[in-house]
């Protein structure tokens, strides 16, 4: 925030103003460029209005051709510093009478005002009175001094004439769009030296009725005549009494910043819908489709059965489910495997439909009852998000730990038995070829052990062989039990992986940008009055 005058300015404008400087920052980029350089350019003015001090204030004579503001300034100042005609237009450029001994220097500077004259009256100690230029001139450059002034200045009187009073031009281009500005608005009804005095009384209640439909509800219409003096003495104090309070800066400054709160006001009307669960839920099955989740959890059951076939396949054919690939490492899903991108395929056309249509309509419930623009900077945001949403879905899959580091402890014990069964089968194969070998050479063989008339041989080979098949497929059995555990567990871990994809690049976005908003609109509620 800018550094302002330390001196006291007024209960809460410090306040208003950092409240200010942090809607001109929220709005970057938001709201209208026109609305936010507006609010900058009141932020900035204030700043260095306030910087020059209230010991000076600013009041500014301004009125059509022929209002009779000139002679108003010479009859106030004590001089002919203004020139009287009646050419149109007469005064040209604004010029200054200065009372007081501070220097005034630097404030006239600012104002931009070159011509200034410095005079003696105690009364009018820290007055700067201007003379502006006919705000009804045919010089453009006349009219535009007047539109620069009337934007820095601290108090406005608006000088008048019996035949123009009502003029549009005063209306329509000062009153009412200034009609915030009641504190430091005086308007003046000049050379009623012309009427009669029912016309006066008339007329300034016309004139009164003009200025409440501008919206300047309390502020008096004063009625002045700069030939005879009349009413001057009154138009005098109104403006030495403001000098005296030294508050019309403040007033001034306070002033434009209602007009800020008044134009930004209809940006934080309407609640938010806010984001159902089930919004996020579609929006989270829909990156999970994208994802390919239902892929890669198959791909877990499918490897973990391939792992459990080869610990505890029948020994003598597990081998060949090595010639099968890994799910998983075709996926480059293993833990062990290097890098950090996944080879899934990328989703298809109606997948990323499937996200794009889920965005939106998470962003446009979001936004839902707000009012322009925040509805487009929610979706927008929220849109944003998907082009870089497949890469981080992918990045999400492939950090997933898919638990196919993990073996069962069970493992250990069927691949103990079935290499028991594998031992048993092989020896009593190995013992049955030691008999046929001593009956081939017709070689005394010691007697064989049996059971129940089977020899020891053949239930070794036949009953290991027969045992470790049927082991094999029980052990088939509950390793597929196992592989649907697996991928129900590795389902949960990359639904959450995706669901955390979702917050980051979507939710929180959006959550942002209403965030934003309630900021906005904090600010804005600090800066009313």
């Amino acid at each position: 925030m800018r550094s302002l005058l330390s001196r006291p300015k007024g209960p809460g404008l410090e306040d208003r103003l950092v409240a200010l400087d942090s809607i001109v920052e929220l709005g970057r980029e938001r709201l209208d460029p026109a609305e936010v350089d507006a609010a900058r350019s009141v932020l900035d003015r204030a700043s260095e209005r306030m910087g020059l001090g209230a010991e000076f204030t600013v009041v500014a004579l301004a009125g059509s051709t022929g209002s009779g503001k000139s002679s108003l300034f010479n009859a106030l100042s004590g001089t002919d510093l203004s020139q009287v005609g009646v050419r149109r237009p007469t005064t040209a450029t604004a010029h200054a009478a200065v009372w007081g001994n501070g220097s005034s220097s630097r404030l006239l500077d600012w104002l931009g005002v070159p011509r200034r004259h410095h005079q003696d009256d105690p009364e009018l100690n820290g007055l700067v009175l201007l003379d502006l230029p006919d705000h009804d001139s045919t010089q453009v450059e006349h009219r535009l001094e007047v539109d620069r002034l009337a934007g820095l200045v601290d108090l406005f009187v608006w000088v008048v004439d019996p035949q123009k009073y009502a003029d549009a031009a005063l209306h329509d281009g000062y009153l009412r769009p200034l009609a915030s500005h009641a504190a430091v608005t005086l308007i003046v009804l000049n050379q009623i030296d012309k009427l009669q005095e029912a016309e006066r009384r008339r007329c300034a209640a016309d004139m009164a009725r003009l200025v409440r439909a501008d919206g300047l509800r309390d502020v008096k219409v004063m009625t002045t005549s700069a030939r005879t003096g009349e009413g001057i003495e009154g138009l005098r104090d109104a403006i030495v009494e403001r000098v005296r309070q030294e508050r019309a800066a403040v007033e001034r400054l306070s002033a434009d910043l209602d007009l800020v709160v008044e134009r930004i006001a209809p940006l934080c009307e309407g609640k938010t819908g806010g984001m159902s669960k089930g919004d996020q839920e579609r929006l989270t099955e829909a990156l999970a489709a994208a994802a390919r989740i239902d892929a890669v959890t198959g791909a877990v059951a499918k490897s973990y059965r391939r792992d459990a076939a080869l610990a505890m396949g029948w020994p003598f054919t597990r081998w060949l489910r090595r010639l099968r690939p890994d799910p998983l490492a075709r996926l480059h899903l293993r833990r062990d495997a290097s890098g950090g991108r996944t080879s899934l395929p990328p989703a298809s056309p109606s997948q990323r439909a499937e996200v794009e249509s889920a965005i939106r309509t998470v962003a446009t419930r979001a936004a839902e009852g707000l009012p322009p623009p925040w509805p487009d900077l929610v979706r927008n945001r929220a849109a944003a998000s998907t082009q870089e949403i497949s890469d981080d879905l992918d990045r999400a899959v492939a950090t997933t730990d898919l638990g196919d580091a993990i073996r069962p402890r069970w493992w250990t014990v069927g691949a103990a038995l079935q290499t028991l069964l594998a031992t048993a089968a092989v020896v009593g194969f190995l013992w049955l070829t030691i008999l046929f070998v001593f009956e081939w050479f017709q070689i005394p063989r010691p007697p064989t052990p049996e059971i129940e008339n089977f020899p020891w041989p053949t239930l070794l080979l036949f009953g290991g062989l027969l045992a470790g098949f049927l082991i094999a497929a029980v052990f088939g059995q509950l390793a597929r039990v196992g592989a649907a555990r697996r991928r129900k567990r590795a389902a949960t871990k990359l639904r959450q992986q995706v669901a955390e994809v979702a917050v980051a690049q979507v939710l929180t976005p959006i959550e942002a940008e209403l965030s934003a908003r309630s900021q906005l609109c904090e600010a804005l509620q600090r800066m009313r009055r």
